[in-house]
């Protein structure tokens, strides 16, 4: 059973915790019932040699389950670590961040006792909806987390005997179970748009096509005859699921109707009896369309992979593009050293008639110092020399990610400097940048824009004074944008220096406290004299928080007078074309197909920034501390 993954059950609940979608699997169900049983006739001698709960609840036990769990736990997600209003048999009571995302339901079954723990359940919020998976894992496992529950101790030593982490080492249908979830969530809030593939040439009309909706978003679009070109509505992301993804417990009302025959149908073809063996909507999607024919089978000597249903038929190519994206924490502090780290990935599209092999030496291992590295299921990586790294893999359809990696910077931050910000006044801020873009990138690296933003949610500014040495400034209601590289005017074979030296001026400081706060939300000092209330009138941690850092902000200090336990940073964003910044690539000319066909290779790179944050040199700033050895 430990091996793989099948999933026992699917729930999707709305906002108002009412199961809206249901699945079992009956065959895996089966065989967690045998495991059950044999456990219960053989106990093992611990503490907790009870009857593992062996049944499925019913949908109106689970969702009751489920609103139990959130008063409990003071969210959907819960507070992950123990606090004082944590019980004992509650996730938070392990005392692990993770308990926000794997999570246990006690489902109430006076049949059988108190032992009715359904754990572990994968939580994924999206949009509108709760989506949980319960995957098949051993009783014994489901014994070792109510022992976690139970323990008096807060939070598991490091390398010690039994913890959460280690428990769900032995655990891959966990990691089975996030992709189950994700792969419906996608669907709720259609969000199924293919990997972007940057075409570098100009292509004939039907690739320009597909590299164009690619990039929007609309996959199903394509110049070849199979499959059909899917409905555009339905898979153009809506901006109430994308604005939805945050960890809230009341998701914005307005997402779109679930659809439930599409559901059953993604999952009746994606995981057959339990079993995920393909979660590409788009390849299910396309069988549902249009089915199979005689002209679609593969030659009699090849067997056709689960993730190619059709073979392509028309003009023969192959699109590479290596996506990087850069996030930066720079300090300009001796005491704290800057951190840079690239999350890259290669996109592919082989446009390759029949069921082709393709194979290349993928460059730059040694150079990028790659800290980890996966590649997709269609690949093999049977070689590995000190600088090269030979990849062969049977393609898809469509575009897919053939591999993800991180790496650390080559040629050092394309961004650095410092930015410094000081009070003069309570509603007056003095600030300095200084920065050098591309110190030591050379051609063909070019960064095509560079846009520095000063944000202050806490205020909203009046004015500002201040020219830069170079590029333009504009102020909204609560930020300040410096524009340095603009689009059209990129920078190219050269580095420069950019400094902008001003003055910003905000409104008025507004303090607004609201009435009795420490006592109506159920929390206090721990050197206060009020009690709280019991758990009833508690309501969501997480909504509190952000009340309180909104609106219950403290008397100003002219140190640090823009938010409740905030700090003062600068983001940039860029993006820089030519190459990658990690050293990774792939000659086109080394890449080969078998059996041998004439097919254009093109290849391009594209790098973007991420969170890259400038911390303000003069204040408060979070960091990671260094472990000793």
């Amino acid at each position: 059973m430990a091996g793989g993954c099948s999933i026992r059950a699917i729930w999707i609940l709305n906002s108002l915790d009412a199961v809206v979608f249901s699945r079992r699997f009956p065959v895996v169900e089966k065989r967690w019932r045998e495991a059950c049983k044999h456990e219960n006739e053989n106990p093992s001698d611990d503490s907790l040699s009870y009857s593992v709960f062996s049944l499925l609840p019913t949908d109106s036990e689970l969702g009751a389950a489920f609103v139990e769990r959130k008063q409990r736990e003071a969210s959907a997600r819960g507070f992950g670590i123990r606090v004082s209003q944590s019980s004992e048999g509650s996730d938070s009571w392990v005392d692990d961040p993770i308990t926000r995302h794997i999570i246990g339901l006690y489902v109430n079954k006076e049949e059988e006792g108190d032992r009715n723990l359904l754990w572990p359940l994968t939580l994924h919020i999206k949009g509108n909806y709760f989506i949980l998976v319960l995957p098949l894992v051993e009783p014994r496992h489901l014994k070792a987390y109510a022992r976690l529950c139970k323990r008096s101790d807060c939070g598991s030593a490091v390398r010690g005997d039994e913890s959460l982490s280690s428990l769900l080492l032995d655990l891959p249908s966990i990691t089975g179970a996030f992709m189950v979830a994700h792969a419906i969530g996608d669907i709720i809030g259609a969000d199924v748009a293919d990997p972007e593939v940057v075409v570098s040439v100009a292509p004939s009309v039907g690739g320009l096509l597909d590299s164009l909706t690619g990039g929007i978003g609309i996959s199903g679009i394509s110049s070849r005859a199979k499959p059909v070109a899917a409905p555009v509505a339905s898979l153009v992301p809506s901006s109430a699921a994308v604005t939805g993804t945050v960890a809230a417990d009341a998701p914005k009302i307005g997402s779109r109707p679930l659809d439930k025959d599409g559901l059953r149908t993604f999952i009746s073809s994606s995981m057959p009896f339990g079993t995920p063996l393909d979660l590409s909507y788009s390849n299910i999607f396309a069988i549902k369309v249009n089915g199979f024919s005689a002209s679609d089978l593969p030659p009699s000597d090849l067997k056709q992979p689960a993730w190619k249903p059709y073979l392509y038929k028309g003009k023969q190519r192959m699109h590479f593009t290596i996506h990087e994206t850069v996030h930066a924490a720079m300090y300009d502090r001796d005491e704290i050293p800057d951190s840079i780290l690239v999350s890259g990935q290669i996109n592919c599209r082989a446009e390759l008639e029949g069921l082709p092999d393709v194979s290349f030496p993928l460059t730059g291992l040694n150079t990028a110092h790659i800290e980890s590295l996966s590649f997709h299921p269609c690949a093999q990586v049977p070689e590995q020399g000190a600088d090269k790294q030979a990849v062969m893999f049977s393609p898809p359809l469509g575009n897919f990610v053939l591999m993800r990696y991180q790496a650390s910077v080559r040629l050092g931050p394309p961004i650095k400097g410092f930015y410094q910000l000081s009070m003069v006044s309570e509603d007056k801020g003095a600030f300095l940048f200084k920065l050098h873009l591309m110190e030591g990138y050379k051609s063909p690296l070019a960064m095509e824009f560079c846009t520095v933003t000063m944000p202050f949610p806490r205020r909203r500014v009046v004015s500002f004074d201040g020219t830069p040495s170079i590029g333009t400034v504009s102020t909204a209601e609560h930020s300040v944008e410096w524009k340095i590289v603009t689009s059209g005017r990129g920078l190219s074979g050269k580095s420069i220096e950019a400094t902008f030296p001003g003055t910003v001026t905000f409104a008025p400081w507004q303090i607004q406290r609201l009435p009795s706060s420490r006592s109506g939300f159920g929390i206090v000092d721990e050197d206060s004299d009020v009690e709280t209330e019991n758990s009833t009138n508690m309501v969501n941690v997480e909504e509190f928080l952000m009340e309180k850092m909104n609106n219950d902000l403290p008397p100003a200090d002219l140190e640090e007078p823009f938010c409740w336990q905030a700090y003062n940073y600068a983001k940039v964003s860029f993006k820089i074309a030519g190459a990658s910044l990690s050293g990774m690539s792939i000659d086109p000319k080394s890449v080969s197909i078998y059996p041998t066909v004439k097919a254009p290779v093109e290849f391009s790179t594209q790098v973007t920034s991420g969170d890259y944050i400038l911390w303000n040199t003069l204040g408060k700033c979070p960091f990671v501390a260094a472990e000793n050895f």
